[in-house]
């Protein structure tokens, strides 16, 4: 059984990035992240209609943060600490398994510039070795290649696709589980 505690919350750094706790002052970038349709769109989640479903997805983070039950870094280059350029989390902890689930969302204007891979490289680190997971689960719409990508290429394997898994606006969509091992 693991026995999860993120206080004080663990800022985590790589040669670029700054993964930090996301902060009510974060809500314009979150806010981005939750109703761009580009990031959107193999969430299949209708865009945020406002800040203040931003501030209330920022206050519903924390709380779970604070109970030991999830944990999101706001990603923020080093250089300019106070602005996220996105997300990634640890969700679905399963303690009795020593399993998690992955997810991270990075503005449209920072892809295809390894910054997912080094943040996710330094949250499996944490995950692994702080956390004591022994298995993450990351899973991804079936037409997000570069998600896909990003996961085989940190060592996730596929484990299954599930066929028309989730609908969203009337139309049906696939989802690949992929998953790492300690």
């Amino acid at each position: 059984m693991l026995h999860l505690n993120f206080h004080p919350f663990p800022e985590l750094k790589t040669e670029r990035l700054l993964l930090r706790r996301i902060k009510i002052s974060d809500a314009p970038e979150i806010f981005f992240l939750r109703s761009d349709e580009q990031v959107l769109q193999f969430i299949g989640k209708e865009p945020a209609a406002n800040e203040e479903v931003a501030k209330e997805f920022i206050e519903s983070i924390n709380l779970d943060i604070d109970a030991n039950q999830a944990i999101m870094w706001g990603i923020a280059l080093s250089e300019n600490p106070s602005i996220l350029i996105g997300n990634i989390c640890y969700w679905r902890i399963q303690s009795q398994h020593h399993r998690a689930e992955t997810g991270y969302t990075l503005h449209p204007a920072y892809w295809r510039k390894g910054i997912m891979k080094e943040a996710l490289l330094k949250v499996l680190e944490y995950g692994f070795e702080e956390m004591k997971l022994h298995s993450v689960e990351a899973r991804t719409s079936s037409g997000n290649l570069a998600s896909a990508a990003i996961l085989k290429s940190t060592g996730f394997v596929q484990e299954g696709y599930l066929k028309e898994e989730f609908c969203f606006r009337n139309k049906f969509y696939d989802t690949i589980i992929f998953s790492k091992l300690k």
